[in-house]
């Protein structure tokens, strides 16, 4: 039995989110809608979901046309049994993570992201599987003072903290 493994680029358009995971069951699609729309009803946004048995096909949902369609292409892509892609406007992943982490059909989330995302995919006779992604670049250093009350102003000018 061989492996071939993969990297995918994944898109992440200005201005937008992506949010990579795994669930398990067809009604996913539909559950992470209801669980955006209800966090964030103004966000826009696409799914998609690739069944792993059955029709095997990629499940689309969301209310904005063009992230739909960049969510199907991505899925398609990835091709993995029951991963899942939730492209973001108009709203931060912080906003819908705990909704998406409660669906009961979500097995795991691999990032929440606007970086540049590569999606490390395992292919066997069988199918395909995430092993993991790489989200944005590697450290530089750490940070001194600056740099921590630029990051303290940042958050307050956003309105993530108080004072």
């Amino acid at each position: 039995m061989a492996v071939k493994l993969q990297i995918v680029q994944v898109e992440v358009p200005e201005k937008t989110n992506v949010i990579l995971g795994q669930a398990h069951f067809i009604k996913t699609v539909e559950d992470l809608y209801e669980a955006i729309v209800t966090s964030v009803p103004t966000a826009s946004f696409g799914i998609a979901f690739c069944e792993a048995s059955g029709h095997r096909l990629v499940r689309v949902e969301g209310n904005d046309e063009e992230l739909k369609k960049l969510a199907a292409k991505t899925a398609l892509e990835v091709g993995a049994g029951h991963f899942f892609v939730i492209y973001l406007k108009g709203a931060w992943p912080i906003n819908v993570l705990n909704a998406i982490k409660n669906v009961q059909e979500v097995v795991t989330l691999f990032c929440a992201t606007a970086n540049p995302v590569q999606v490390i995919v395992a292919e066997t006779e069988q199918g395909r599987a995430v092993l993991g992604v790489v989200d944005g670049f590697k450290p530089v250093g750490v940070e001194g003072e600056a740099e921590r009350r630029e990051r303290v102003e940042f958050l307050r000018r956003i309105g993530y903290k108080r004072g």
